[in-house]
């Protein structure tokens, strides 16, 4: 039982990673009335995320090009998915961002106590 717990944690985490993408894509595309703008912002948002979380984070670290570890990973994926939720705020209303970001939160405190990546 505790095995598929933690496996339901570790999706979690996955689908809370693509959350942020879609976030911050969705925020992109809800910007001001121009077109280039909203596809620019829409577009680029998810890829500068996806590039900062390869770049720090991949993997729980293991893949990522300068993995971080220790409280410099903590600062990184709070203020990651952070941005995530205040993208939500953003384009959306303040529920869907408290949701997410208690999500978030409970999934980290799991991941901290079964000591998953």
């Amino acid at each position: 039982m505790l095995a598929a717990a933690k496996g339901a944690n570790l999706a979690l985490m996955f689908f809370l990673e693509l959350g942020v993408l879609i976030s911050v894509g969705y925020w992109g595309f809800t910007l001001g009335s121009n077109w280039g703008v909203r596809i620019l912002a829409g577009l680029g948002a998810p890829v500068l995320m996806g590039t900062l979380w390869g770049l720090f984070a991949a993997g729980g670290g293991k893949n990522a090009t300068y993995a971080l570890t220790g409280p410099f990973r903590a600062a990184f994926e709070i203020a990651w998915f952070g941005v995530g939720a205040l993208a939500l705020y953003a384009s959306v209303a303040l529920t869907p961002a408290v949701i997410f970001a208690a999500a978030y939160a409970a999934n980290a405190v799991l991941r901290l106590a079964w000591k998953q990546s």
